[in-house]
């Protein structure tokens, strides 16, 4: 699971040494042989450790494709947490709603066939991580400013619904991201 950025428990210097290791390997694979590169015997082998010492730290490729999204996850948290308007603080609830699935699209551009190895791995991965229930709260906290009298909960899941990696990679055969901006935006009218 992805953690929320800044929390987290303290590894062993050589467990933490293993995990970086691990993660570079499987980095360099991904570079170099796209999303099939995430084998884990093979990212063991170019790691240079035991399978076993991978499969202790990720039991299955979906978590290491969360760990290698890592970094791009608290980079988009501090973002829309304290990052400058209109995805931080400073915009109004409107416009942070709106940049914060403008970027959340951007981000699937260029880590979607990732973050669907992530999400779908193990069944309801996509729920129970830190990022989507921070991811969550945040569209919560947004709509209940735009409309009080939302289920802003309900409305948060419908507006995540189709950021849903697969959901993305399969609408990107036939729509640009442009396409797909505009119609999550269309979905969200407080007015309507």
């Amino acid at each position: 699971m992805l953690p929320i950025a800044g929390s987290g428990p303290i590894e062993r210097a050589d467990a933490a040494r293993n995990r970086q290791k691990i993660v570079r390997a499987a980095a360099k694979l991904v570079a170099a042989k796209g999303i099939d590169g995430l084998a884990l015997d093979e990212v063991a082998a170019e790691a240079g450790v035991g399978i076993g010492t991978v499969y202790r730290r990720f039991p299955d490729k979906g978590a290491l494709a969360q760990a290698l999204l890592d970094e791009n996850e608290r980079e988009f948290q501090e973002a829309f947490i304290s990052g400058p308007p209109p995805l931080g603080p400073g915009a109004s609830a409107p416009r942070r709603l709106r940049a914060f699935l403008e970027k959340y699209v951007d981000r699937l551009e260029t880590h979607g066939e990732l973050l669907m190895v992530a999400e779908t791995e193990t069944p309801m991965a996509r729920f129970t991580t830190g990022a989507y229930r921070l991811h969550h709260s945040h569209l919560v906290a947004l709509i209940s400013e735009i409309d009080p009298k939302a289920d802003a909960h309900f409305r948060a899941d419908a507006l995540l619904a189709p950021l849903a990696a697969a959901q993305y990679v399969y609408q990107r055969q036939s729509m640009t991201p442009e396409q797909i901006k505009k119609g999550l935006v269309d979905l969200y009218r407080p007015d309507a």
